[in-house]
């Protein structure tokens, strides 16, 4: 009897195992939500916080994506710049004619912040964090109206912001950025965001 009993525990501690491995196998996976990847900022696809120095600034740091703003920035300005010289397209010279006057008589002080308010601008609303990339400068209906902003020579029209959209493009593209690229079309698409407010005429 005892061996009766020995042998019938072992049959019902081996079914016992087989029932619960056959048990979890039978069981569906458990469901694992996984977060889909968060895509970098442009602002973090331009070189982002990683500290550089400041090529116009002897001994100072800049952020690189900081720095590919203003590079990008100054490339538009000298575009713009060099717009004065051709009317046959419409010449986006006369928005900035007040600024231009100055650095003609020598004065450059508005031009700088002018610069620097545009690359505050781009680098804060495309992932800037950093507390010196915060924009302070009025709001895009005011700072593209004359009658606020002393610095704005006339109203856009729709025909002028596409054009100062593809000095940007050219600037990008001058500065590293292939218009191929999904980060190009991010930057026209932060660009485009802006056409309504901008464009007054």
């Amino acid at each position: 009897m005892r061996n009766f009993s020995k042998i019938t525990l072992g049959v019902i501690l081996i079914a016992s195992a087989t029932f619960m491995s056959c048990s979890k196998d039978d069981d569906p996976d458990p469901v694992v939500i996984v977060d889909p990847p968060v895509e970098a900022s442009i602002y973090d696809r331009l070189g982002g916080t990683t500290l550089v120095a400041d090529p116009d600034n002897a001994g100072q740091m800049i952020e690189q994506g900081r720095l590919s703003f203003r590079k990008v920035v100054n490339s538009t300005v000298g575009l713009i710049v060099a717009d004065v010289q051709d009317n046959a397209s419409g010449n986006l010279g006369a928005h900035f004619a007040p600024v231009l006057a100055e650095v003609g008589n020598g004065n450059t002080t508005n031009l700088a912040i002018l610069v620097d308010n545009l690359t505050d601008f781009f680098s804060f609303n495309t992932g800037g964090t950093n507390p010196v990339n915060t924009y302070s400068g009025l709001d895009m209906v005011s700072a593209h109206d004359p009658a606020v902003n002393a610095r704005m020579g006339v109203k856009s029209t729709d025909n002028d912001y596409t054009k100062f959209v593809g000095y940007v493009g050219a600037a990008a593209n001058a500065n590293g950025v292939a218009s191929n690229t999904e980060l190009y079309s991010d930057i026209v698409d932060v660009l485009e965001s802006l056409r309504s407010p901008i464009v007054q005429n």
